[in-house]
């Protein structure tokens, strides 16, 4: 080959070379410009106002009247493109001019779902001891009027809309509105007062709404609302922002409570360690207007909530019940909970499945002493 012929093929394949970098380069230089483009669009877009959820309070032609989250009002125009809106949506606006932009679809009962336990319970009525009384009591005010309404219809009677269960606390309250749930096959809806009562002015009312709503929507259901002295308590002539609200909300769960018939499958139990505080109006005959106490156990009620707890342990045969029973008189339901399940693990930590009345007795001395220890901490704190 020739010297013209080599250098000819050189200069060829440089030329081949350098065309195939061009290729590459302008690819990658495209998918560049791509990134950068993206990059920017992301930029522009978190650089865009964030929107802010509203709530339609009424609707004038091309205006309304919407709701911000810290409760104040407005009446503002409506965009074009926006679909149509009605009084109770969710809307997005602009934090400029609070136009409204367009609509916002979100779960009906998101908002409330966060505050309350939602359930189908298992407890039966045959793990509740010492309550026989209550029991009976319960099951003709809330099981009966849910499971033959017709009864009530044919005789002629309004059957209560709520009860309150009232007494110390770990008596068995929670367990009675939750057997009653079971045995009805209701939806149980168990919602704490406290949380109810909101930093923004309406919003604990806007709840208590959406919670009745939402029992509506899973009926049968059972709204259990704990600790109700916290929201239903007496009232007073205090003028703060924070009593007000909590007055305005207390006034829509007498609404909520007014507003369905006594015979629908929608039931309230509130519940109460101290009954003295809470307002005759939640008392009076259409409300709650059964009052059931539920006490500390008798020696009929430890013996039968003992056996209940210690159903499924091994005990040795030797144990001296009589002494054990004695040993817990005036132990409410939990605490007596409390005693078979430490003496279960004072067995387990001697490698032993079966319990000895010395795991027993060991465990009503610890429950004593943490029942003393939480008395003495409430005194000091309360006074």
């Amino acid at each position: 080959m020739t010297t013209n012929s080599r250098n000819q093929k050189e200069i060829t394949n440089i030329m081949f070379t350098y065309t195939s970098n061009i290729d590459e380069l302008e690819e990658e230089n495209r998918l560049l410009k791509e990134t950068i483009d993206q990059l920017k669009n992301d930029v522009d877009r978190l650089k865009t106002p964030p929107l802010m959820l509203c709530e339609v309070r009424d609707v004038f032609e091309n205006k309304a009247v919407i709701r911000v989250p810290n409760g104040n009002q407005f009446f503002v125009f409506i965009s074009e493109s926006c679909e149509r809106i009605t009084s109770g949506d969710t809307v997005l606006v602009d934090q400029k001019n609070l136009n409204v932009l367009r609509k916002f679809d979100t779960c009906k009962n998101y908002n409330v779902e966060r505050f309350v336990i939602i359930e189908k319970p298992t407890t039966s009525w045959d793990e509740i001891g010492g309550l026989i009384s209550q029991i009976n009591d319960i099951k003709e005010v809330v099981e009966l009027p849910l499971k033959k309404p017709e009864l009530f219809r044919r005789v002629g009677i309004q059957p209560p809309r709520g009860i309150l269960l009232y007494g110390p606390p770990g008596t068995g309250k929670t367990l009675l509105a939750k057997a009653v749930a079971n045995s009805t096959d209701s939806t149980f809806i168990e919602v704490v007062a406290s949380e109810l009562v909101q930093k923004f002015i309406g919003e604990g009312a806007k709840l208590v709404n959406e919670i009745f709503d939402l029992a509506r929507e899973k009926a049968p259901a059972i709204v259990f609302i704990d600790e109700i002295d916290a929201l239903a308590s007496r009232r007073i002539d205090i003028g703060t922002s924070g009593e007000r609200e909590v007055q305005r909300t207390f006034m829509q769960l007498l609404a909520e409570i007014d507003g369905f018939s006594s015979l629908s499958n929608v039931k309230v139990i509130g519940c109460t360690n101290r009954k003295d505080l809470l307002d005759p109006a939640i008392l009076r005959p259409g409300r709650l207007d059964r009052l059931i106490n539920v006490p500390l156990p008798g020696k009929q009620g430890v013996k039968d909530i003992f056996s209940i707890h210690t159903r499924a342990m091994t005990l040795c045969k030797n144990i001296n019940l009589k002494k054990i029973y004695s040993l817990m008189e005036g132990f409410s339901g939990a605490e007596i909970k409390a005693v078979c399940t430490e003496a279960g693990y004072f067995a387990i930590r001697n490698n032993r499945y079966k319990t000895k009345e010395k795991d027993f007795l060991n465990a009503i001395d610890k429950v004593k002493k943490q029942k003393e220890v939480a008395s003495k901490e409430y005194l000091d704190m309360f006074g």
